[in-house]
């Protein structure tokens, strides 16, 4: 009658120490990737400028040797320059689409761990 209580199971401990010690991984890396992605996403900005800027830039130089060069009706300064601006925007399009795609597939396996 007198029996002593038998101690707490021990495996309920643990899972609850594995699901606190999971948690708190979780936010430790979430910490550590908000700060990183503050400055991959200034970085990216930076990134996303210079990818419109260069082929803009470059074919406004073009035109302009062309239009120094070989004159006519059409200024070749401004298709060049707007043909630099769609490749640039067209290359940073791109940029963009795989960042998402990558984030969005380390967003899933967050999830899944």
């Amino acid at each position: 009658m007198n029996e002593p209580k038998s101690k707490p199971e021990k495996s309920g401990q643990d899972s609850f120490s594995a699901q606190v010690g999971a948690k708190a991984t979780r936010r430790l890396r979430a910490q550590r990737h908000k700060l990183d992605s503050v400055w991959k996403g200034f970085a990216f900005f930076g990134l996303i400028g210079w990818s419109v800027v260069v082929p803009t830039l470059i074919g406004a130089a073009i035109g302009l040797w062309l239009d120094r060069h070989y004159p006519g009706e059409r200024s070749w300064t401004l298709v060049l320059l707007v043909a630099g601006l769609v490749l640039g925007c067209f290359n940073a399009w791109r940029w963009v689409d795989r960042e998402h795609r990558e984030i969005k597939r380390e967003h899933d396996n967050d999830k899944h761990e």
